[in-house]
């Protein structure tokens, strides 16, 4: 009994040291990883859980915290999403979309103006038109300030139904009632110009992209072009792989884009020997981002195109997103990227070969780059 009872009063002092020790390790890891500042943030956390007396969402807390320490890091690109941001996001980027089939504006402040009907949408088996005003989205009235509100009241789950009051150019008002599908958009436009020039329109570089500029520029190549036009402006980037897809697909064997990592490690993509034979040129301005910049950059660096525009930004950090595990998600810069020829952009954006405005009549970027490409001016036509 004496050997029993040594026993049992050794494990309860050890028992609270084996707890100490443990914790003490628990917090020098911590502490290794995240460090101080780190281990402070937790610590934060905690003290409002604990002490603060209002009322708080620990969600927007957290939301609020993560945003600040993407933005504390002073870069351009890294940002933070919240779950319902990220959700968002992953869903645009396979360039479909839960909706009923309607691009819209802000101009008129009575409410949303329809730009474009998407064919075989719900809107377009509905009759709707282009140039028509969604003016309430089930019963919620769209103008002034509210119509900023439209386009997310209008999106919704699939399956479910939306009712939309809509005014005709002739002032009619109707009432349709719509029901959400999952629809996709086409990521290029393409259309042959006069002087059997090509135009292809990007307007991203996320899913299924390459097949569409690889199946159009195909397509143009058999009507008989003898250049081509690649529109990227207003194009925010996308995915490095489609990127890399049609860039090998264009251009002749060799190195056609190369990253760098934190610790230094390069990684080269090459291309393979069959491209596309043509003078080409770039459209870009402003607005013309990541991918699409870099993907004007490569073809003026191997001589097979020249770019007409606006100054672009010179971004030169690839993002990869990393989810949380509440769902939110941050997308931060952890690669430099450089052309083929190892020169980056960030700094300098593109080296435009005609800086041309657009002015608000017709298109004059794209008639400077078919001066370019052929030495006439050159129209689209109907």
């Amino acid at each position: 009994m004496r050997t029993k009872r040594f026993s049992l009063i050794h494990l309860l002092i050890l028992l609270p040291v084996t707890v100490l020790l443990t914790a003490a390790m628990v917090l020098g890891i911590l502490y290794q990883t995240i460090g101080k500042e780190g281990l402070s943030l937790l610590e934060g956390l905690s003290l409002i859980n604990e002490k603060f007396v209002g009322e708080y969402d620990e969600g927007q807390v957290v939301d609020a915290a993560l945003e600040g320490m993407v933005e504390g890091l002073g870069d351009r690109w890294s940002y933070y999403l919240t779950e319902e941001e990220y959700e968002a996001q992953n869903q645009r980027r396979t360039n479909q979309y839960v909706g009923v089939g309607v691009t819209v504006n802000y101009e008129s402040e009575e409410g949303l103006q329809i730009i474009e009907v998407t064919a075989g949408g719900p809107a377009e088996a509905a009759g709707l038109q282009a140039g028509e005003l969604i003016t309430a989205v089930d019963g919620f009235s769209l103008a002034g300030e509210a119509r900023y509100e439209g386009a997310e009241r209008i999106q919704g789950e699939e399956g479910t139904t939306v009712t939309l009051e809509v005014r005709s150019a002739d002032g009619q008002i109707r009432t349709v009632k719509l029901t959400r599908t999952r629809l996709e958009t086409d990521p290029v436009t393409a259309q042959m110009l006069e002087g059997n020039v090509g135009y292809v329109g990007l307007a991203n570089f996320y899913d299924h992209s390459a097949d569409r500029l690889k199946e159009e520029v195909t397509r143009l190549q058999e009507e008989g072009a003898t250049a081509l036009v690649f529109d990227m402006r207003n194009n925010g980037g996308g995915y490095l792989s489609q990127l890399t897809d049609m860039l090998d697909f264009l251009l002749p064997e060799g190195p056609i884009f190369i990253s760098r990592d934190r610790a230094g490690n390069e990684e080269i993509t090459q291309s393979d020997a069959s491209c596309v034979d043509l003078p080409m040129a770039v459209l870009v301005n402003a607005d013309t981002y990541s991918a699409a910049e870099f993907f004007a950059a490569e073809l003026q660096e191997q001589g097979v195109a020249v770019i007409v525009g606006e100054p672009t930004s010179g971004k030169g950090y690839s993002q990869q997103t990393f989810q949380l595990p509440d769902g939110s998600a941050m997308a931060i810069s952890t690669g430099a990227y450089f052309t083929g020829g190892g020169t980056s952009l960030i700094g300098t954006g593109l080296t435009l070969d005609k800086e041309v405005y657009l002015t608000g009549e017709g298109d004059a970027q794209l008639e400077a780059a078919l001066e370019l490409l052929t030495g006439n001016k050159t129209e689209a036509q109907d």
